[in-house]
């Protein structure tokens, strides 16, 4: 999926030199992105004719796009469109979900072990419950400040996608060896890397080397557009690379801007997009025709979380707070 710059539009879809980018259904086209509900857009598709679905649904928390409902009918709702995606999976296909927190009256309900029961009731198996793990957030002050969301990953069979290969991580020793048995004195590394594991993110600053670092999309975020809860493109890209293959379908069912999708076109898959938030998709049909006319700037999967050297003036302690504490002391 090689792309230079817009020819025209018909049937409302764009065509570029070899991609066809269209905000209405069609199974000739390379991406879709169309203002919808998610339910009646899954609708459209024939069964098990997705490889990956991955989404972080509203957490039923009042955002702009999103209206607040009791938990159980916010799940009742989800559970339809559960139903159809998995009639849309593909027998070898993948299920990413990602969410955070339902909070009510200060209490907080972890949204992945309500949805847990919801998917395995319609016969998925859970394979990673990943922890992305990201530095910065709102602050809270009757609890601890949130500074991870989960990722559930279930498979509709046990013969799956896993390209283990495609997204291995420099290893923290790569010259290790063996130091007993029959492999003893051989490398036991991988050369390509070893397994990312299911923690995305760090902790402080030697906890391993090799660990992926995503943050998550805020106001300095190089791919920061108007939406308040933006997927970081390199976070669908991990998932994209391993669950599936090049020329399979991706699908977003809350696509949002469009993160998903770039990430997927990215890697020359297919990629299927709905929001109901015409707003969105605006932004997202200009994101996605500045990424294939080779515009838009995202933040490189590979590059590591900016950490501060203590000599920035912002990291110094101000003077307000060492008059503060001369005060406490006179």
């Amino acid at each position: 999926m090689q792309s230079i710059d817009l020819i025209n539009m018909e049937n409302n879809c764009f065509f570029y030199s070899d991609v066809i980018l269209s905000n209405q259904y069609s199974a000739d086209a390379d991406i879709v992105l169309e203002c919808n509900d998610a339910v009646e857009f899954a609708k459209k598709l024939r069964d098990e004719s997705v490889q990956l679905i991955i989404t972080s649904p509203p957490y039923n928390i009042g955002k702009s796009y999103e209206t607040r409902v009791s938990i159980q009918e916010y799940l009742s709702t989800q559970t339809e469109l559960i139903t159809e995606l998995v009639r849309i999976l593909g027998p070898k296909g993948s299920i990413c979900w990602q969410v955070g927190n339902y909070i009510e009256k200060s209490e907080v309900y972890p949204l992945d072990i309500y949805y847990y029961p919801i998917f395995k009731d319609a016969g998925l198996k859970l394979r990673n419950r990943i922890i992305w793990h990201f530095g910065h957030g709102l602050h809270a002050s009757k609890r601890f400040s949130g500074r991870y969301e989960t990722l559930l990953w279930f498979t509709k069979t046990d013969n799956y996608t896993f390209n283990l290969d495609d997204i291995r991580v420099p290893s923290k020793y790569p010259n290790k060896r063996h130091f007993k048995g029959n492999k003893k004195g051989e490398l036991s590394g991988n050369p390509l890397g070893k397994n990312p594991s299911d923690f995305w993110g760090r902790i402080q600053e030697d906890f391993d080397s090799g660990m992926w670092e995503i943050p998550n999309v805020k106001a300095n975020h190089i791919e920061k557009t108007e939406h308040p809860c933006q997927f970081p493109v390199e976070l669908v890209e991990r998932c994209v690379l391993a669950m599936s293959n090049e020329g399979d379908v991706v699908f977003d069912p809350y696509a949002g801007v469009a993160s998903s999708l770039i990430a997927a076109v990215k890697h020359n898959r297919k990629a299927l997009g709905v929001d109901r938030a015409e707003e969105y998709i605006a932004i997202g049909e200009e994101r996605l025709q500045q990424f294939l006319n080779g515009t838009l700037e995202t933040r490189p999967i590979d590059k590591p979380v900016y950490e501060p050297t203590g000599k920035e003036k912002i990291t110094q302690i101000p003077i307000e707070w060492v008059q503060l504490e001369r005060s406490a002391y006179n």
